[in-house]
């Protein structure tokens, strides 16, 4: 399957922001996770790589035991499923994995910040990303913050009574103007192609797909 190298998250993920991937070679790469918070596996073309501080031996062992092609085999429920058992987390879908290069100038679309630590946006976002910014629109809201890696993520609500009018590209094509000089991921559900195609739209580029474990809380 593959041998662990001497690479990090963050510097794979700014390779594939630039379009440059890990070789399509068939193999499983294991880096170290970035943060307690963060574990997960990212399936680029022909290539996975799984971020967790488990043994990588038992990373290969457990994709080997999965009855599937090979190539399919990390984002395999039954290896995702031994996964979670082996660390103790959970984890919600497999996301697509969209990336959008940093944009020019200040975004067209009337923006509010949002200061207030208390709101739910904010709250709610914290529990996945630090430095977490909100911005409010008429009918809309638009999150950046700091995810897996440290990478800078955006999400976008739209209100049910205006959608269909656009709203979600522009706010998408904004966070690409308010990240600075960095590229903006956008994870999104599959089965949400409402959102896909708003990004799509909006000129973010999809890299492959993820799935995050996250520690399960304890009550």
């Amino acid at each position: 399957m593959g041998a662990v190298v001497a690479e990090t998250l963050r510097s794979i993920l700014d390779a594939a922001a630039r379009g440059v991937f890990p070789a399509a070679d068939g193999r499983t790469t294991v880096v170290p996770q970035p943060s307690h918070r963060d574990a997960g596996v990212f399936a680029f073309t022909a290539h996975s790589v799984v971020f967790t501080d488990e043994d990588p031996r038992w990373v290969h062992e457990a994709l080997r035991a999965v009855d599937c092609d090979a190539l399919a085999a990390s984002m395999n429920a039954r290896f995702l499923a031994a996964f979670m058992e082996r660390t103790g987390r959970g984890s919600d879908t497999i996301d697509v994995m969209t990336v959008g290069a940093p944009l020019p100038g200040e975004p067209p679309l009337a923006l509010t910040k949002i200061d207030d630590p208390d709101h739910p946006r904010v709250v709610s976002s914290r529990k996945r990303r630090d430095d977490v910014r909100v911005w409010a629109a008429d009918g809309g809201v638009l999150v950046l913050g700091r995810g897996v890696a440290g990478r800078l993520e955006v999400a976008v609500e739209v209100d049910e009574d205006v959608r269909h009018r656009g709203l979600g590209r522009a706010l998408a094509h904004a966070a690409r103007q308010l990240g600075g000089d960095e590229p903006v991921w956008a994870q999104v559900s599959p089965g949400n192609a409402r959102s896909l195609r708003a990004f799509q739209a909006a000129g973010y580029l999809p890299v492959g797909s993820e799935v995050l474990l996250s520690a399960r809380r304890v009550s």
